[in-house]
């Protein structure tokens, strides 16, 4: 029993060992699965939290894009809106009836007299939406009552705005040639007193009203108008003289009038009354109702000129071709106090207006004494037109200069204008002679067209 207890002994130890043994390995194992199964779940974890992170910011970028798409659709909608009732609004009063302007002679109570532009009067209502409505005050009013339903800003210069350069023109003193003693009288009698009324106080005199500029056309008198405009920083105010002269009675004299009110509002102003002898010639005894018209619309500018209101720093320029004809009233000391001649140039004044039309034109071999010699008793516009017929002269014959002959050309072309007119004979073109001949035109198959053939070349390219 000894030997065998011992061997039992020994296989109970060695079984108890192995299944010892087995339990700690089943223990082991059990904790590595616990630990991996910990190690996958917090994997999982993370890339569940990952994707979770992932998926918020594209919901936030999706819901910023959300937003500024909102934003976009609500200004669209209401720039729409705007349109819409812009569009409705302007539907609306498309479709509302026209208002007539009136004029208010006189208010009685809470009822106006209210004149037409047909010289019709009317008694009529006043909206109590309309105040402080004077006489002499523009309104509209309804068309089938005449009742005022509104004011209007006083209109009574607006038709006379439209004579005011609002923009200065380009010519100055510089750009006028061979009227030295003319530009200096104007400047004394025009931009000076502007520019330095304290002068005459000091002294003590009355600088004159206005200066009346005369002589032969073509001489410079608007230019030298246009210089003192831009010369000076008044406000220039030019008229036509015809265009003083209205259809119905009364109508002239209101806009000389409301001429002159503008001109003393926007002191110191200059009106230039040109080719004055359409309004301020001679009154006759006798004429037709047209006539006496004038005559009215030309005694309210002698009243305007030389009235109860002084024109203080109003300043009036005329210009004629015809003097001979004009009303001595309106020359008269008072008036027009200075009259200025401008005549046809000397030479050395036709040599100034040639450097001045030539400044720009590129010349060769050009004796510009000469060129002025031959051109005598040419006033300012016909020395201009002779500069610009010698430069046609050049590109007829496809050149970019221009020379000496060229000028001599011009010179015969433009004096056959003035003989032809002195003889009382009409040439239609610019300064002469016959179209036909100035551009060597033929009928087809007869003669040619060597004269005109680069001319026509020219013009082709822009035709």
């Amino acid at each position: 029993m000894g030997r065998y207890g011992n061997s039992i002994d020994f296989s109970l130890a060695s079984f108890k060992n192995t299944n010892s043994f087995m339990r700690s390995m089943e223990k082991e194992a059990v904790e590595k699965k616990v630990v991996y199964s910990e190690t996958i779940a917090g994997q999982d974890i993370d890339a569940e939290h990952k994707a979770l992170l992932e998926s918020m910011e594209r919901l936030e970028e999706e819901n910023r894009i959300i937003g500024s798409t909102l934003n976009r659709v609500e200004e669209e909608t209401a720039m729409l809106r705007e349109l819409f009732n812009n569009a409705n609004k302007e539907l609306t009063n498309l479709k509302k009836p026209a208002l007539l302007v009136a004029e208010v002679v006189s208010m009685i109570g809470d009822k106006a007299i209210i004149r037409l532009p047909n010289a019709n009067k009317f008694y009529c209502y006043v909206s109590q939406n309309v105040q402080d409505v004077r006489a002499g005050d523009n309104v509209l009013v309804d068309q089938k009552t005449l009742n005022v339903v509104e004011k209007v800003h006083s209109t009574s210069n607006n038709d006379v705005e439209k004579f005011v350069i609002m923009d200065k023109p380009k010519e100055n003193w510089k750009s006028i040639g061979g009227l030295k003693n003319e530009i200096e009288e104007v400047k004394e009698v025009i931009e000076l007193p502007l520019k330095n009324p304290k002068l005459f106080e000091k002294v003590g005199i009355q600088p004159p009203k206005g200066i009346l500029l005369y002589g032969p056309p073509g001489t410079g008198k608007t230019l030298l108008a246009k210089a003192v405009a831009n010369s000076t920083d008044a406000t220039f105010i030019e008229v036509v003289g015809s265009e003083l002269v209205q259809k119905f009675i009364g109508e002239g004299a209101k806009l000389v009038k409301d001429i002159f009110t503008l001109a003393r509002s926007k002191a110191p102003s200059i009106i230039f009354i040109d080719e004055i002898d359409a309004l301020a010639s001679t009154r006759m005894d006798t004429g037709t109702s047209g006539e006496r018209e004038v005559n009215r619309t030309f005694m309210q500018l002698l009243a305007e000129i030389d009235g109860f209101d002084h024109l203080d720093n109003v300043k009036i320029i005329g210009a004629t071709n015809r003097a001979d004809i004009l009303d001595t009233a309106i020359i008269r000391p008072g008036r027009l106090d200075r009259l200025i001649e401008v005549g046809l140039p000397d030479e050395e004044g036709r040599l100034d207006i040639i450097k001045v039309h030539t400044q720009k034109m590129n010349l060769q071999k050009v004796m510009l004494k000469k060129v002025s010699a031959k051109m005598q008793d040419f006033s300012g516009a016909e020395i201009r037109a002779v500069c610009t017929e010698a430069g046609y002269f050049a590109i007829r014959e496809n050149r970019e200069y221009v020379t000496q002959r060229d000028f001599e050309q011009a010179i015969e072309k433009v004096r056959l204008q003035d003989e032809d007119e002195e003889d009382g004979k009409f040439a239609p073109s610019l300064y002469g002679k016959s179209l036909t001949n100035h551009f060597m035109i033929r009928e087809r198959g007869q003669g040619s067209l060597t004269n005109s053939t680069v001319l026509t070349g020219h013009l082709a390219r822009f035709s």
